[in-house]
């Protein structure tokens, strides 16, 4: 019986750190995209710097909002993850490729996404 309580402790400490993972990371990118998608100075130069144009911030901002939502919507987090990670790799080679800078906050992202993705994931059905 007191197995059964401990293993419980730690599925309920597991939970609660995933979930509060989750809401921290859903802010973060939630944050980052309105920042894209409101044109804030630092993001269009970022952009122009990258060569790749307007559009691509837009789409980028658009992205990261989707990937917040489905991180806290408990069926879609996985999704919601993997999206995030991907997004997360670019910017960890754009940062490494093209505009420099440290690219720690993006590996920091990546890792939360790529973690609320693994732990998130749907069960596989045989």
């Amino acid at each position: 019986m007191t197995d059964y309580r401990i293993a419980s402790q730690r599925s309920d400490w597991k939970s609660y750190t995933l979930w509060a993972a989750q809401v921290l990371t859903a802010f973060a990118f939630f944050a980052a995209g309105m920042a894209k998608i409101a044109g804030a100075e630092r993001m269009v130069t970022l952009f122009n710097e990258i060569g790749a144009g307007q559009w691509f911030r837009y789409t980028t901002g658009v992205l990261e909002m989707t990937g917040a939502i489905l991180i806290l919507i408990p069926s879609r987090a996985w999704l919601g993850g993997l999206l995030l990670s991907c997004i997360m790799v670019g910017a960890i080679y754009v940062h490494l490729a093209v505009v420099g800078g440290s690219f720690l906050p993006a590996l920091v992202l990546l890792v939360l996404a790529a973690w609320i993705a693994y732990e998130r994931r749907p069960a596989i059905r045989a």
